[in-house]
C-alpha cells in the first residue's frame, strides 16, 4: 500500500522511526562529548558534525565496522500507477545518485497543481516528494548536500552493536543528509520550498503560435476550401489584413493567426469587411488605389488576381428558322478550354420569330452561374451580354444604339446593333453587324461599315475611360476594348470549282489558301475597313453556304461559292490588351445554312473609379427563373429517361 507520497507505507514508517530515534541520540551524544572532553582535557575531541560522513565513518572503532549493518531501504512503485507528471532538469542527477532505474512515478504531492507545459514530458520520471522530516541543522543540511552518493546509500534506520553516543551521532547524521536531500532545501519560515530548478542546457524558444488549429472545431474549414488560405496568401497576400487585431496586441495579450482566424468566417472564401471601411466607404466617389473603392484596385486584384477575364464572342447567321437546336453545349461550352468564361456575347442575324425563346434556351444552356446583363434588338438583329452572377456589381449601366443601313426594307435584316458598358475601369463595345450581301458588292459593305462608326452614338451617359484619345467620327476609339462581329458577307474571289478542289486537298485545317481569295483579308491589309482591328487566324472552314441539316455545301443549283462570311474581329487602345486563345466554327449546329462561329478572348481589365453610373446588380431575375427552371426540368426527364429504358431491358437466354 502506497502512501499519497508515493512512498511504500512500510518505508516511511520505518524511515520516520528511523529519524526520530536519530534525533533522540543525537542530544543523548552531545551530552556524552562533553563529558568525555571534561574528562580528556580537551584531548580527543569529537569531530564536527559539519565533517563529511565518509570521514566520519573512518573514524569509526574497527569493531563498530564490523558490527554495524547498514541496511537500505528502496521505495517501491505502486501497485497501480497515477498519472505522470513531467520532470524536473536534474532528475537525471538524482537517478544517478539513487540508482533509481525502475521507478518513473511521481513522488510528489498529488493535490500540488502543475503547470500546462508538463503534459508535454509526460514520459519522465517525476522528481522526490518532500519528505515531512525534523528541521536540523542547517550547517548539517549544507554538508549533507555535498556528501558523497556512497555515503548517501546507509540506511537512517540502520542500529549498531556499538557505543550509542558515536552510533547516535553517526545515524543523526545520516537521516539529517537524507532528509535534507529529500526535501531539496531547508524548511524557511516553517513553509517546505522545493529546490531552484535550472537547466542544463538552454530552452528551446517557444513558438508564439501556440493554438492548435486541430482543437479549433468551431473554425474548422470545409474540405473543399483547405487550400484557399495558402492560395489567397500567395496570389493577393493580404487574407488577415482585414481584420484588425490591434486591440489584442495592445493588451499584450498571447495572438496567434489561429485567434484571429476564429474571428473570422472560415467556412466563406468571401474577404471579411472591417467596420470602419462600411462607415467611410462611399460608392459614389472613390479612386484607383483606394481599399473602399468599389472598382479599385483592390476588389479587382481579388477578382482576377492576374487583371484579364475570359470573353466568348460569337456569331450566327440564323437564317430566320423557327427551330431551334436541341442542344446549344458545343456551341457556348466548347471542351477544348478547360473552364467556362467569365462572359458571354452571342450576337444574332436572321434570328428566330421568338427572341425571348432564344435567349431562354441561352440562360438554360450556361446554367445558374451566369445571368443576363443586357439583351437588345433591331428588327432580326440580336444580342445577349451574359456574365457571371459575381461580377454583375462591378458592371456600369449598360447603353445601346442601333444603326439601319438599308431604309427601305420595311424589316431591318441589315445594319448594326451595339451595346457598352464599363466593367471595373475598362469600357467594352460589342457590335453585331449584317452587311449588304453579293459577291461583288464589297463598297457596299465599305460603306455600311463607315455608315456604322458615324452613326452609332455610344457611350451615352457613362462617361470615356480616356477621352484624349477619342474622335466623334468613328464609335470604335471611345471605347478601351472594342469587338465587332457578325455576317460581314464578304466572300471568296474565286470559282466554286476551284474552292471545292482546295477544299478537298486539305479537309482539316490547312485553309491558307483559301484566304489568299478572301476578300476582308485584302480590304483589311490595304486600311479601307476596319482600320485598327485584328483577326485572328482562321484553322476552319468556310461558315458558309451549306445544306440545312447537311455538311456538304451548296448543292442547289445556284451553286454558291463557300466563303467566310461570319467573322469575330476587334481592336484595343493599349497594345496586347486583347488576346485571342481559340477561333472556331460549331459544325454540329446544322439548323441554317451557315454555321456558328466562336472565338474566346483573354482581356486585361484596369481598376476604375466609383464616380460612374451603376447597374447595381440589375439582371433579368424572369429570364433566369425560367431558364434554371428548364434545366432541372430536363435534367429530370433525363433520368426517367434512363429509368425506363433500364428497366424495360430485355435478357436473353441462350
Amino acid at each position: 500500500m502506497s502512501t499519497p507520497n508515493g512512498f511504500p507505507q512500510h518505508s516511511r514508517l520505518c524511515l520516520t522511526r528511523s529519524m526520530e530515534g536519530g534525533a533522540v541520540q543525537d542530544l543523548q551524544a552531545k551530552k556524552a562529548g562533553k563529558a568525555a572532553k571534561k574528562e580528556a582535557g580537551g584531548d580527543g575531541a569529537p569531530p564536527k558534525i559539519g565533517t563529511p560522513i565518509s570521514e566520519t565513518l573512518k573514524l569509526l572503532p574497527e569493531e563498530l565496522k564490523a558490527n554495524m549493518k547498514i541496511k537500505s531501504i528502496t521505495p517501491r512503485p505502486p501497485r497501480k500507477p497515477r498519472l505522470e507528471r513531467a520532470a524536473s532538469l536534474d532528475e537525471k542527477s538524482w537517478r544517478k545518485w539513487r540508482r533509481f532505474r525502475t521507478s518513473q512515478e511521481s513522488l510528489t504531492d498529488p493535490n500540488e497543481t502543475s503547470s500546462s507545459n508538463g503534459s508535454l514530458q509526460e514520459a519522465s520520471p517525476s522528481p522526490p516528494s518532500r519528505a515531512r522530516a525534523s528541521p536540523c541543522n542547517p550547517c548539517c543540511q549544507q554538508d549533507s548536500l555535498h556528501s558523497s552518493p556512497e555515503a548517501l546509500e546507509a540506511s537512517p534506520g540502520g542500529k549498531s552493536r556499538g557505543g550509542a553516543s558515536d552510533l547516535g551521532k553517526r545515524a543523526s547524521e545520516i537521516s539529517s543528509a537524507f532528509g535534507g536531500l529529500l526535501r531539496g532545501k531547508g524548511f524557511a519560515g516553517g513553509k517546505p520550498r522545493l529546490a531552484q530548478i535550472m537547466p542544463a542546457r538552454p530552452l528551446p524558444p517557444m513558438e508564439l503560435n501556440v493554438a492548435s488549429h486541430s482543437l479549433r472545431t468551431a473554425n474548422r474549414i470545409d474540405a473543399d476550401c483547405l487550400d484557399y488560405r495558402h492560395y489567397s496568401q500567395h496570389k493577393f497576400g493580404r487574407v488577415s489584413s482585414s481584420l484588425s487585431d490591434s486591440r489584442l496586441q495592445g493588451n499584450g495579450t498571447l495572438y496567434d493567426n489561429c485567434s484571429t482566424d476564429s474571428m473570422k468566417s472560415t467556412f466563406s472564401v468571401l474577404t471579411p469587411i472591417r467596420a470602419k471601411d462600411v462607415r467611410s466607404r462611399s460608392y459614389l466617389e472613390g479612386s484607383l488605389l483606394a481599399s473602399g473603392a468599389l472598382m479599385g484596385a483592390e476588389e479587382l486584384s481579388r477578382y482576377f488576381p492576374n487583371r484579364n477575364m475570359g470573353i466568348f464572342v460569337a456569331t450566327w447567321n440564323m437564317q430566320g428558322q423557327k427551330e431551334l437546336p436541341a442542344n446549344l453545349d458545343d456551341f457556348l461550352l466548347p471542351t477544348d478550354p478547360d473552364f467556362a468564361q467569365d462572359m458571354y456575347v452571342i450576337g444574332v442575324q436572321e434570328g428566330c420569330p421568338d427572341r425571348r425563346e432564344w435567349e431562354i434556351r441561352l440562360q438554360e444552356t450556361l446554367g445558374p452561374h451566369y445571368v443576363l446583363l443586357h439583351s437588345a434588338a433591331h428588327g432580326v438583329l440580336y444580342m445577349s451580354v451574359f456574365i457571371r452572377r459575381d461580377l454583375i456589381w462591378f458592371c456600369s449601366e449598360v447603353e445601346y444604339a442601333t444603326v439601319t443601313t438599308r431604309i427601305v426594307s420595311q424589316i431591318k435584316t441589315k445594319g448594326a446593333l451595339g451595346i457598352s458598358f464599363t466593367f471595373f475601369g475598362t469600357s467594352f463595345l460589342f457590335i453585331t453587324s449584317h452587311f449588304t450581301s453579293g459577291d461583288s458588292k464589297v463598297n457596299e459593305r465599305k460603306l455600311d461599315y463607315n455608315k456604322t462608326i458615324q452613326a452609332l452614338t455610344l457611350p451615352k451617359n457613362v462617361p470615356d475611360t480616356n477621352p484624349y484619345r477619342s474622335s466623334s467620327n468613328d464609335v470604335t476609339t471611345r471605347f478601351d476594348e472594342v469587338f465587332w462581329f457578325g455576317d460581314f458577307n464578304f466572300r471568296l474571289n474565286k470559282d466554286r470549282e476551284t474552292v471545292d478542289s482546295i477544299l478537298n486537298q486539305n479537309p482539316d485545317t490547312d485553309v491558307s489558301k483559301l484566304l489568299v481569295y478572301d476578300q476582308l483579308t485584302s480590304e483589311m491589309s490595304r486600311g479601307s475597313i476596319f482600320k485598327g482591328f485584328q483577326e485572328a487566324d482562321i484553322h476552319f472552314r468556310p461558315s458558309y453556304k451549306f445544306d440545312i441539316g447537311k455538311d456538304s455545301y451548296d448543292t442547289t443549283s445556284k451553286q454558291r461559292t463557300p466563303s467566310y462570311t461570319d467573322r469575330v474581329v476587334f481592336r484595343s487602345r493599349y497594345k496586347d490588351d486583347i488576346q485571342a486563345v481559340k477561333y472556331s466554327s460549331c459544325p454540329v449546329i446544322k439548323t441554317s445554312d451557315h454555321r456558328p462561329v466562336f472565338a474566346l478572348f483573354r482581356v486585361k481589365v484596369r481598376p476604375g473609379r466609383d464616380n460612374i453610373p451603376l447597374a447595381a446588380g440589375l439582371f433579368d431575375r424572369d429570364l433566369y427563373l425560367i431558364g434554371i427552371r428548364r434545366r432541372a426540368t430536363r435534367e429530370l426527364l433525363k433520368r426517367r429517361e434512363q429509368k425506363d429504358q433500364r428497366s424495360s431491358s430485355i435478357c436473353s437466354i441462350s
